[in-house]
């Protein structure tokens, strides 16, 4: 077997090197005299966009946490708020059906945004949903909600369009009841053809056509209203 081993001289060395980095030179091409200030002024530009990347990546970071915290305090508040008027729901459940049972109850897996069932057993009836009940004891139980809700958060008014249409004449004078409760904390305004429900009312409005067939308005208030005229 020949092998061969050749050596390169020192001199033969750095040719070749000097023969390399002139290559590197020509690919990377003319330098000018501004390359300095130009590399400066890149490296401002980029260390002022990194401090504002930190700057975002630290804002968006604040917002999830104050999300979560918000999220966190909504759950609360709305749990809180729940269990109070489930209990009133109950209560005005009771009174305006003379008997039986109902209850609120949280349904779904999303924790954020839950759904709500309304379980109700209407006097001599058996438990179940409120889509099984008839179109008055709907009315009813929906009026034991809102009066349930306005217990707990009060508002400055309510109005109500023709609530007591689907109910009969016990049920009228329960429900008329709790209007007036009701009246103690909120002006309400209710729309109604039902005479047992006009009865309790402060004031009366109304629409009449007169022969010349011209709709007036008409407003009555029943304090100033002799109490021999109303017998």
């Amino acid at each position: 077997t020949l092998e061969v081993t050749t050596f390169e001289t020192p001199e033969a060395e750095r040719e070749r090197e000097i023969t390399r980095l002139r290559e590197r030179l020509r690919r990377v091409g003319y330098v000018g005299d501004d390359a300095v200030a130009d590399y400066e002024r890149e490296m401002a530009q980029q260390t002022h966009l990194r401090e504002q990347l930190e700057d975002v990546q630290g804002a968006a970071a604040a917002l999830r946490k104050l999300l979560a915290d918000l999220r966190q305090t909504m759950r609360s508040r709305f749990e809180e708020t729940f269990a109070q008027v489930a209990v009133e729901f109950a209560a005005a459940f009771s009174t305006l059906f003379g008997g039986g049972t109902a209850r609120l109850e949280l349904t779904g897996h999303d924790v954020a945004e839950p759904g709500i069932d309304i379980i109700a057993q209407p006097p001599g009836k058996r438990l179940q949903n409120l889509s099984l009940l008839s179109g008055g004891e709907r009315a009813l139980t929906a009026a034991a909600l809102l009066f349930a809700i306005l217990k707990v958060n009060p508002a400055p008014f309510c109005l109500l369009d023709e609530v007591d249409a689907a109910l009969d004449e016990a049920n009228v004078v329960r429900f008329r009841e709790r209007l007036q409760e009701l009246a103690q904390q909120t002006q309400i305004i209710v729309v109604t053809h039902n005479r047992g429900t006009i009865e309790i009312a402060d004031t009366l409005y109304g629409v009449s056509m007169g022969a010349d067939g011209v709709s007036q308005v008409l407003s009555m208030r029943m304090t100033d209203v002799p109490a021999e005229t109303l017998g």
